[in-house]
This record gives structure tokens, sequence and C-alpha cells, in this order.
């Protein structure tokens, strides 16, 4: 009996791990000690696994380390700031596609156009309500673990592969962020069609989160810059008054 007992407290051990690793990972990247505490307890109490972070350094460590699914980072942190962060986290192939909400205090929009910018794929300002933080957490983990297998996007000549998440030109690999990757393949699977401003949002952001309209023209811009190479055609078309659309003519 003593055998079986052993195999059945084995088995119950590595089903608790199983269930605990499947949790999504969070990285909070604060310095403000009562905020990271507050932020580790409700979110834990959501049923995530939190890592924490106390500057921009060992936040870039952390990273490395745990291989978090999202990372809450703050933009002012002491060695190196948030934007700092952020920009590393985009340079690096390991953690290019890394969702990333920026925490701020700064409530200004050219703030909040420098974070996303930067490469954040959202952002909240101080002080804000947990069920709004975890709406945007869920909503962009949600998009970001929601790939098909074995689906191919083509239009003109650009070829996405949703199961390996590549995107080619011409034969040419483009990297996107999480947020570009995701804008692109709503176009893709809708071209020729003009969207405003609001429909692009509720697509690719989802409908419970609330983010500027602008958001959009930024995102779009990083689009442009990451799909269009010397000498080759726009094929994100601005429509005055309307919104956007991929085509290869002018609409």
């Amino acid at each position: 009996m003593l055998p079986r007992c052993g195999s059945q407290l084995g088995l119950r051990f590595m089903l608790e791990a199983n269930s605990t690793l499947s949790k999504p990972l969070v990285l909070v990247v604060e310095d403000e000690a009562a905020l990271a505490t507050m932020l580790r307890y409700n979110l834990e109490k959501q049923g995530f696994r939190v890592e924490e972070a106390a500057d921009g350094q060992e936040a870039l460590t952390r990273i490395a380390e745990v291989q978090p699914d999202l990372v809450l980072l703050d933009w002012m942190l002491p060695v190196m700031s948030g934007i700092e962060v952020c920009r590393q986290i985009r340079r690096r192939t390991n953690t290019r596609d890394l969702p990333v909400i920026m925490v701020t205090a700064r409530s200004e929009d050219q703030d909040a156009v420098r974070g996303l910018n930067t490469g954040a794929d959202d952002y909240i300002t101080k002080p804000f309500s947990m069920d709004a933080l975890l709406a945007r957490m869920r909503a962009l983990l949600r998009r970001s673990n929601t790939v098909p297998t074995k689906v191919r996007l083509q239009f003109h000549d650009i070829t996405m592969d949703l199961a390996s998440h590549r995107v080619s030109r011409n034969g040419r690999p483009i990297h996107l962020g999480p947020t570009e990757f995701r804008l692109l393949e709503f176009f893709m699977q809708h071209p020729r069609r003009v969207f405003s401003r609001e429909e692009l949002l509720d697509a690719v952001w989802g409908p419970d989160i609330h983010v500027e309209p602008r958001t959009v023209d930024v995102h779009i811009r990083r689009l442009r810059k990451s799909i269009n190479g010397e000498g080759e055609l726009d094929v994100v078309r601005t429509v005055r008054a309307a919104g956007y659309a991929l085509d290869t003519e002018p609409v």
C-alpha cells in the first residue's frame, strides 16, 4: 500500500504543479513597494503568477530568467526608465512579441504616444482600478495566445503565417510587435475594406478596452515603417475622414 500512497501523492503533486504552471506569469516592474504588494495580492487572487522587479535593469534580468507572459512596466524607474526597458524588450529577438502594459502617472497625450511609439502594447494611468487593469491584461493575453494553426494569409507580396507567427514581404522577414501583428492580421483578413479608428479599436484591442482613437494612428505608423521597405508600395492606405485600408490602389 505504501507505494500506491506514494504514487498518489506524487500524481497529486504533479497535477498541482502543472496547474500552477498553466497560470499566466506576470512580471510587475514597480519601485513603489506598497503598489507592488497591492498588485501582487490582487493578481494572485485573480489566478496569475507574479514576479517582481524594482528597477529597469533588474526587470531585463528577470525577463530573461522567468520568461513572463506579460509585463506591467512602470514608466518612472530607478537605474533604467520604463521607456528604455520597453525599447530593450522590442530589440531582443526572444522578447520582441512580449506583451507590455506601461503603467504611468503621466496623463498627457504626448506621453502616452511616446510610450506606444517605444513599443508598449497598451498603457494605463495612475490611479487606476484593478478591474480596468485586469480587462486590459486579459485582452492582451487572449490575443497573444489565440493563434490558429496551419493558417497562411496572403495579400499582394506580403505573406503571414499565423502558426509560426512570421511575416515576410517578397521573401524578406518582417518583425512586428504583437499589436502590429494583430493589426496586419485583421487587415489581411479584410483586404481593401476601409475601417474607422473605432472599428479597428474594437477589432484589434477589444470592445471592453478603453484606448484613445489616436492610439490607432501610432500603431499604423509603426506598421507602415515595418512592412514598407525602400522602393516598396505602401499598402496601408489612409482614407481621409474615414480611416484605413489594406489596398494596393488609392481609395
